[in-house]
């Protein structure tokens, strides 16, 4: 059977991940025909994934059905299919869902939690999470991968899969000899290696909580963990040492992006900007506003909770730098309206209710004096463009004798009444038994 490499954008005849060529039959004609991928399960093996994943991804791809005989080891699309066309599409899928982003090979483990689908790399330690704009991510939410229960111990050297006996035997001797990290499994059904090479690398629940450790310290961008399951106030901590880091590696300028992604996946975004206020703006606060705006508005932009948030941050920064920040209030407010980081309404609503929830009230009293110019003229604005979109035609309600209420437009200035027609001449000489009730 032929071999490809499983990353067949790499050249390199030496290269030791190989899976076999795809072999399909077409069975079937007209509107039965359908193509039986006979080799399924083989290469799901050299992949390390389900072989329902790689053939449900066909199924998406090509916008047709698939079927399943797991006992009979059948795997099946509908249609017909040629063997390059799903070659093309299965790298495709692997590199979707089997290399990793960083080092691009094939040794990872995919973990499924929370509806999230993350790869853990057994190579560089790299962990990343997949996009689930694809609809083969909601199958697999729905159907993660199993555990793999004989597979008790690490690889050794010059296993070959599939020979259950050496995977007992060396369970076995890992239990008489009290080793608990090996004891435990490898997470989420992941396959032990990828060829027969020397391939050590501890993925047991132990060792990877360990590294997860590091991850929280700063040692990688995302970090697939049960952060969610941590105290609001472990989490917080986390994102600052995520922002902390950045500013220490100079790198602050360019990471407003990995900030938002960072505070989305650990339930801080509403919270976020306390932290970004803290550690990027003192007494020069308004150059800083313009600085990091975009920071800002990743994390302020269409959520309330944010921008109140920072205006709460600005009263801290406000108490921190008293003599500086307190006479520039109606300045920074209205920076941060002009520089579309809080919305008008937000500020209108914090100008009304002055709160001790992060200085005291006396102080909090002081900045909404200060920034109330800014927030009068917000109100105002406001008004004016309400009473803009008011119709511009007035009505007024009058009786006339035997009939019931009619509607009368009253005339513009010049005489001639708002939809520019001429009033009604007959009728006011004339008079008829029309009256007006103010003249009873």
């Amino acid at each position: 059977m032929a071999m490809l490499n499983v990353n067949r954008d790499v050249q390199d005849v030496f290269y030791r991940y190989k899976m076999p060529c795809i072999i399909a039959k077409v069975e079937g004609k007209g509107n039965g025909v359908k193509t039986v991928i006979v080799n399924m399960s083989d290469v799901a093996k050299a992949i390390g994934r389900p072989a329902t994943y790689a053939c449900k991804f066909f199924g998406c791809e090509l916008g047709a059905q698939t079927q399943f005989d797991l006992k009979n080891d059948r795997y099946i699309v509908n249609g017909s299919h040629e063997n390059t066309r799903l070659q093309d599409m299965l790298d495709i899928f692997i590199k979707k869902f089997v290399l990793c982003n960083e080092c691009e090979n094939p040794e990872t483990t995919m973990i499924v939690k929370r509806g999230t689908i993350g790869l853990v790399c057994k190579a560089c330690g790299n962990q990343s999470l997949v996009d689930l704009r694809h609809k083969l991510c909601t199958y697999i939410i729905k159907n993660p991968p199993q555990k793999d229960k004989k597979d008790k111990s690490k690889p050794t050297k010059g296993r070959e899969r599939g020979h259950s006996s050496e995977e007992e035997n060396s369970a076995n001797a890992a239990k008489k000899n009290g080793n608990k990290e090996n004891n435990n499994g490898v997470a989420n059904g992941a396959s032990d290696s990828f060829g027969d090479d020397d391939w050590s690398v501890d993925v047991s629940e132990a060792a990877v909580a360990a590294r997860m450790n590091e991850i929280t310290s700063g040692a990688a961008t995302l970090a697939l963990t049960d952060d969610l399951e941590r105290t609001p106030s472990e989490r917080a901590d986390m994102l600052y040492g995520f922002i902390k880091k950045r500013i220490n590696a100079n790198t602050i300028m360019n990471a407003s992006k990995d900030i938002a992604i960072e505070a989305e996946r650990l339930d801080m975004k509403s919270k976020a900007p306390l932290i970004l206020v803290e550690l990027l703006c003192n007494e020069n606060m308004r150059e800083q506003i313009k600085t990091y705006r975009n920071h800002f508005i990743r994390l302020c932009h269409g959520n309330k909770k944010a921008q109140k948030a920072l205006l709460g941050a600005f009263e801290k920064t406000v108490e921190l730098h008293k003599d500086a920040l307190l006479p520039k209030v109606a300045h920074i407010v209205k920076d941060l309206y002009d520089q579309d980081i809080v919305d008008e309404e937000v500020i209108i609503e914090w100008g009304e209710h002055p709160s001790k929830k992060y200085v005291s009230k006396e102080l909090s009293k002081m900045i909404h004096s200060k920034a109330a110019p800014v927030i009068n003229w917000l109100k105002e604005a406001e008004e004016e463009s309400s009473e803009e979109e008011e119709e511009e035609i007035e009505i007024e309600y009058t009786t006339r004798a035997g009939t019931g209420l009619q509607v009368e437009e009253i005339p513009t200035a010049n005489g001639n009444h708002a939809n520019g027609d001429a009033p009604p001449a007959a009728e006011e000489e004339n008079g008829g038994d029309d009256f007006d009730i103010d003249d009873i």
